[in-house]
């Protein structure tokens, strides 16, 4: 039986709208947890977000609800591999879960349906070569959150990120709490990663304009695609020379191994937000969160790329209306592609998923921890959560 029955799917426009004005794409509805609320808007052009929302459920009667899939999918170089995770990720979910016989979610589960995507893309570009061979400097960030019978797993690669609100019941405040670690050389403890697997190359991440970039090309150090920093191979003419590393290597240097967090939710779980770097670059987790509990309802997506935008527009010394009259063509010189999904946590459904669960897991179980763990996310795991890396 499959994983979902039924579902929602959404993709960010990117071409259509009136020219000269922000592209928006805005959605809604419900998923087996409770609401959603949708929002993107476009800076590359075409867009290079992508992103997903997968909703169904069984006889609730026999099982119970069964699952939402949310992606999020932060294309770089092109849309191609973006869209491509729209086409193939979940589709592997559903498969992996049927050859298991089960209708529940794992981690193993996960991350198979990541390394299948990596290895069909690759196939898609070994195919493709003579004909498309910029398909192999294409690349994607990935992150996906499932609900299933109350549990959340979160899968992350790239600087994507996942924020759960959580009320505080003694006060009434809803906090944030960073569920994703983010794979970019920005971070020391990436770069200390990456200086580990490639000890022999002093270059490995150099600062380029005030920015680390791996190889002096590419900011994030995990990621599905991007074919020309993993396989040597690829890594050749007739690609543009910017791609191009001087000598051959052996060792990918970037990875396609997510991070999974699982956790059992909790009542006081209100709400999780699922965006792109876009969204992050301009508000903190709080702000997010703030905005999300001041507006809970189906346009809260959208306040939050609205408030992105508009802290955008004042660094650059721009009313937002101003922004709106950028062509379409120069937006990325403003701000970045934001996609973002809200998803609504009905808490009688997690009541009664705790419930049929009875005792909850040990305490706290990571398994392995890797050297680009940030504090953040890891200070966020509940008691009923662990990290795999």
């Amino acid at each position: 039986m499959n994983f979902f029955k039924s579902c929602f799917c959404i993709q960010p426009c990117g071409t259509s709208g009136r020219r000269g004005r922000l592209l928006w794409n805005t959605n809604a509805g419900r998923h087996v947890s409770g609401e959603f609320s949708m929002a993107a808007v476009q800076a590359n052009y075409p867009i290079e977000d992508k992103n997903q929302i997968e909703s169904g459920s069984l006889s609730l009667e026999d099982c119970g609800p069964l699952g939402t899939f949310v992606g999020i999918y932060d294309g770089h170089g092109g849309h191609e591999t973006a869209q491509y995770i729209t086409n193939h990720l979940f589709l592997h979910l559903k498969r992996f879960t049927s050859e298991e016989h089960t209708n529940t979610m794992s981690a193993d589960i996960l991350r198979r349906a990541y390394q299948a995507t990596e290895e069909g893309y690759l196939s898609l570009v070994t195919g493709q070569w003579a004909v498309k061979p910029q398909l192999a400097a294409v690349g994607s960030c990935c992150l996906v959150g499932v609900i299933s019978e109350g549990t959340l797993y979160v899968a992350n690669l790239g600087d994507s990120r996942a924020v759960l609100g959580r009320l505080v019941r003694t006060t009434g405040e809803v906090l944030a709490v960073q569920l994703t670690e983010e794979h970019n050389a920005a971070i020391e403890s990436v770069r200390q990663e990456l200086h580990s697997l490639h000890p022999d190359d002093p270059e490995v991440v150099v600062l380029v304009r005030n920015i680390w970039r791996v190889k002096g090309i590419i900011q994030i150090s995990r990621s599905i695609g991007d074919v020309y920093l993993k396989k040597t191979e690829f890594n050749r003419e007739p690609l543009p020379p910017k791609f191009l590393l001087n000598e051959p290597f052996s060792t990918p240097f970037l990875s396609s191994e997510p991070a999974i967090l699982v956790q059992e939710l909790q009542l006081e779980d209100q709400f999780l937000i699922f965006a792109s770097d876009g969204l992050w670059e301009n508000l903190d987790n709080q702000e997010a969160v703030d905005i999300v509990r001041r507006n809970p309802n189906t346009r809260s997506a959208r306040k939050l790329v609205k408030a992105a935008l508009q802290k955008a527009a004042t660094k650059r010394e721009m009313r937002y209306s101003d922004l709106e009259s950028v062509d379409n063509h120069a937006r990325r010189h403003f701000h970045d592609d934001i996609t973002v999904i809200v998803v609504f946590l009905d808490s009688n459904l997690i009541r009664a998923a705790i419930s049929k669960k009875g005792p909850s897991l040990p305490d706290v179980t990571t398994l392995p921890p890797s050297s680009s763990s940030s504090s953040a996310a890891s200070s966020s795991c509940s008691s009923s959560s662990y990290m795999i890396n």
